[in-house]
């Protein structure tokens, strides 16, 4: 079992984007996947709980004390990240939709898949794991605000709090509790911990499904807004180069060693995107420009890991 999941984790980009292939093509070929939309959230639920599985709550706490992680952590994601949007602000697409769409999933580091790119670029990703409760809380209090800067004070009316203490009761505390919960019966029972063992085969093929189930139910809508795409993709391609660098230099900055920095390096430069598609979809005429644009980050972020991968662990390479 130990050796299957070691195959998937190494090999968990291909399987991503052979999910998304498939996905694009049954949306060439069958427009009505689309129908696929309510599946999102259930999914992403479950990919983020047997994330949570994966590390015992007693490291989890041990990580969670790492104060000075933590403050880099959130100052890169809080102030450099939301400094390095601004700069690139005068490149986004002039149209109110798109810039709203792109600017919701830049603004918000990502809670899930980023511990097992992290883990796999040879950074900390306990300690990136422990912070997830907080980056997230954070979304919730500033996106709105930075929403607003950004786009003269029409955040509030595009990003409400309701839908954001629902994903944060739903996506993260719902199943951060049933993991506590799964791990405390996997100390008691033989039976509980056999369970425990085998939903650790399943982060990264839940993830494939809810990759495949997200462009199957955007794709045929991205035909309308592909203007807004192009626009779009070189920014996104921008930020993947200026970010990660960003994140190393936060973490040197706190001096903290070299596997957190990494750790912060993949927080900067991996963005929200599964979480924040329902906030996109949930905006006002979002359809089809706001889903086109937050999927595009998707991709282009997805060909990215694989380079950060292999290049973001010579980071202090010397010095680990």
């Amino acid at each position: 079992m130990a050796r299957l999941k070691d195959f998937l984790e190494e090999r968990q980009v291909a399987c991503y984007l052979s999910a998304v292939a498939a996905a694009a093509l049954l949306a060439w070929r069958v427009p009505a996947s689309t129908q696929l939309a309510p599946a999102i959230e259930p999914l992403l639920g479950f990919m983020l709980f047997v994330t949570f599985l994966q590390v015992p709550l007693t490291e989890l706490r041990r990580a969670a004390g790492n104060l000075r992680f933590l403050a880099a952590l959130l100052a890169a994601n809080f102030i450099a990240i939301p400094l390095l949007v601004a700069g690139l602000l005068p490149w986004l697409p002039g149209e109110p939709l798109a810039r709203a769409g792109m600017l919701l999933v830049l603004l918000t580091p990502c809670i899930d898949y980023v511990v097992t790119f992290a883990h796999l670029g040879r950074a900390d990703a306990r300690a990136l794991l422990a912070a997830t409760p907080a980056l997230l809380g954070a979304q919730m209090l500033l996106l709105p605000v930075y929403l607003g800067v950004f786009l003269d004070g029409q955040g509030a009316a595009l990003v409400q709090w309701e839908p954001f203490v629902r994903a944060f009761v739903w996506l993260i505390a719902l199943p951060l509790a049933l993991a506590a919960a799964c791990q405390a019966a996997a100390a008691r029972s033989r039976q509980a911990d056999a369970t425990v063992r085998l939903l650790g085969l399943l982060p990264v093929p839940a993830t494939a499904l809810l990759l495949f189930v997200v462009v199957a139910a955007v794709a045929p809508r991205l035909g309308l807004a592909r203007d807004a795409v192009v626009a779009a993709v070189p920014v996104y391609a921008a930020y993947a180069v200026l970010a990660p660098a960003i994140g190393w230099g936060m973490g040197r900055l706190w001096r903290l060693p070299a596997g957190q920095a990494r750790a912060i390096s993949f927080s900067a430069a991996t963005r929200n995107s599964l979480v924040v598609l329902p906030l996109g979809l949930a905006i006002p005429g979002a359809v089809p420009v706001v889903p086109a644009v937050i999927l595009a980050q998707t991709l282009v972020e997805l060909l990215c890991e694989l380079l950060y991968v292999r290049l973001l662990p010579r980071l202090g390479a010397a010095s680990s």
